[in-house]
């Protein structure tokens, strides 16, 4: 992203449109700091600019990965679809992707205002490979690490505005993969969430919110629920 200086006039409203703070004003014009840019294009879309002095430039490698995960208008080129993870999690009972027994969990990292780099997802990837988890393969950060967790490319720097890492697990796999998440809080220079999905019993119960529980994490049930749009009349998900 660039300001056309000659058009600009210093309103500074395009400031307050940035969600990861990088553009501020200057000597009266704005200035957008090239490296906390994530090209999420949003002050662009927004149409903000009264002199229509934002424009967008030609992105190439490795700086297009960063418009790749932070814009929600774009599709990643090799997964083709939009956005940063995908939106299996909300369509299980459609999907069938978690089954019984399994456990879904996503790794979100970074937040609008924050912000996050490739070199922070990469500690979390590296340190759940070898745990018995199944990355998922339509997920676009999957499709940049080895089997080992590690960045096939040198893209450690590139910034963006969340990353989201998607996997599944065994049942029995849960509390060593919410120990290893724990343990990752003092090293990841970032805030992240993380979402789990198992499938209800038959009478209604939870399997894996007892194995949450008791390693000390506060469950909040806000995650979508998907009624009459399956294609199964049991076995919903949460």
């Amino acid at each position: 992203m660039i300001v056309d200086e000659e058009k600009c006039v210093g309103c500074g409203v395009c400031v307050l449109y940035c969600p990861v703070n990088a553009i501020s004003l200057e000597r009266g014009k704005a200035r957008i700091d090239e490296a906390r840019c994530v090209e999420c294009y949003t002050c662009y879309r927004s149409g903000v600019c009264p002199e229509d002095a934002i424009r967008t430039t030609a992105l190439g490698w490795p700086r297009e990965i960063r418009n790749a995960f932070s814009d929600v208008a774009s599709s990643h080129k090799v997964t083709g679809i939009p956005g940063r993870g995908t939106e299996e999690m909300k369509t299980n009972d459609v999907t069938d992707r978690y089954g019984w027994g399994e456990v879904g969990f996503c790794v979100e990292l970074g937040r609008p205002g924050l912000g996050t780099s490739f070199k922070e997802a990469e500690k979390v990837s590296i340190a759940l490979a070898g745990k018995g988890v199944e990355f998922e393969k339509q997920n676009p950060y999957t499709h940049l690490i080895d089997e080992s967790g590690k960045l096939r490319f040198n893209i450690g720097e590139e910034r963006v505005i969340s990353c989201l890492i998607e996997f599944k697990t065994n049942l029995e796999n849960v509390p060593e993969i919410l120990r290893t998440l724990r343990s990752l809080e003092s090293e990841v220079e970032t805030v992240f969430t993380v979402g789990v999905i198992s499938r209800f019993n038959p009478d209604g119960s939870i399997p894996v919110l007892p194995l949450i529980e008791s390693e000390g994490f506060k469950v909040r049930p806000n995650a979508k629920i998907n009624l009459g749009l399956g294609k199964r009349s049991g076995g919903g998900s949460w």
